[in-house]
């Protein structure tokens, strides 16, 4: 005898009024090649019924006015590709271009659009840290309107309010490029690597954050802000017109950020009020994690290509070699940095504050010169390459 197949009674439910949803129900609980009879009162069903099992690649049959469905084995799911895994641990080699938006993990329908995304070899791009840098971002982010004493008395004398000036300015321009180099390559960065995705949109807030804050310190007591030079304008450009992300991330995350937490170090230490003080402690922070990921990243990439390491070299002498007729920090932001560390106007004074500052550079260069050697540099030619590195800091 005969097995009588399933049936699923819809009563006077159309498949368009959420039919559908009891429909791929019944299917679910079918084998591949089972049938199941569909009844219904709503007139509009054969027709409704018809095409979607057509669009579902799911066999239909009408016969003497009864209706069926046979489960097809996947329907329109044949060919479909899963996306890697969720977890870091599921992240592959090259993603393929057809994942395109798609999340991490996901079932990928076949004939999905191709997406052209430049950034799409994990041993580019990936950090093992990608993850935990960007919860640890996530979970530190400031509000500039309430982790800064806006309202915290300055008493300074107004030559150390405008040396704070030019140097807020001077922050705020090397902070932009900052922002626009991550925010260039996020759009090339295959989604599937979703931590790193993550990470370069956090750090592009971050650095967004750090010109609103620099901008409102600068704008406390002066109307008009500081100077800004052809020297800095073109150490930043080179930045901006490197295509490759590993060079650039060097250049700027290595070797500028790297810089300016020494900076913003030391002006946090020698800052004339409480209001520059959180302003540069909270702005280095945040740098800190900048650092970290381009050591990451880059640390992972030399390993996997030892030939990158002389990349990296040729990109500092190219950038020396391109900056040459330009005069690097200008006369102005240097000497802001010589009145905050003095402390005051006695010549015994200034002569102090011109000594932390060439100590300042001896700082920078020495963290250059740590990271160059982390990268696999001897200590000879992190020498070499950080005495190259621009005198513009960043």
């Amino acid at each position: 005898m005969t097995q009588a197949s399933p049936r699923l009674v819809l009563g006077a439910l159309g498949l368009e009024r959420g039919g559908i949803l009891l429909l791929k129900r019944a299917l679910q609980a079918l084998a591949p090649g089972e049938r199941l009879e569909v009844c219904g009162e709503s007139p509009e069903l054969p027709v409704h019924l018809r095409a979607w099992a057509r669009a579902q690649g799911q066999g239909f049959t009408e016969q003497d006015g009864r209706l069926w469905l046979t489960r097809a084995d996947h329907g329109r799911w044949r060919g479909a590709e899963r996306a890697g895994g969720v977890a870091a641990a599921g992240v592959v080699e090259t993603p393929q271009a057809r994942w395109g938006l798609a999340a991490r993990g996901a079932l990928v329908e076949a004939g999905a659009p191709t997406f052209h995304f430049v950034l799409n070899e994990k041993s580019e791009v990936w950090a093992e840290e990608a993850g935990r840098l960007y919860a640890q971002a996530a979970a530190a982010q400031w509000d500039p309107a309430t982790a800064i004493p806006w309202d915290a008395e300055i008493t300074h004398p107004d030559e150390v309010e405008d040396a704070v000036v030019q140097v807020m300015t001077y922050l705020i321009e090397n902070e932009t490029a900052a922002l626009l180099v991550p925010a260039r390559f996020l759009g090339q960065l295959h989604p599937h690597f979703r931590e790193v995705m993550q990470l370069l949109a956090i750090t592009a807030a971050d650095e967004a954050r750090h010109i609103e804050v620099f901008t409102r310190r600068a704008s406390l007591r002066r109307e008009t802000l500081g100077l800004s030079t052809h020297g800095g304008q073109a150490s930043l450009k080179t930045l901006l017109e490197e295509p490759d992300f590993a060079l650039a991330s060097f250049l700027l995350s290595v070797l500028g950020e790297g810089s300016f937490l020494s900076l913003l170090w030391f002006l946090q230490e020698h800052a004339p009020d409480v209001i520059t003080r959180q302003v540069c402690r909270l702005a280095a922070q945040d740098e800190a994690r900048h650092v970290a990921f381009g050591l990451a990243h880059l640390s992972r990439h030399v390993a996997l290509d030892p030939g990158l390491r002389g990349r990296l070299a040729l990109a500092i002498q190219s950038r020396n070699q391109a900056l040459a007729q330009t005069a690097g920090l200008n006369e102005e932001v240097f000497d802001a940095l010589v009145i905050l560390a003095a402390g005051g106007f006695e010549p015994e004074q200034i002569a102090l504050g011109h000594d932390r500052v060439l100590t300042l550079h001896h700082d920078m260069d020495h963290g250059r010169r740590v990271r160059l050697e982390r990268l696999g540099f001897s200590e000879e030619e992190a020498a070499a390459l950080s005495a190259l590195h621009t005198r513009n800091f960043m």
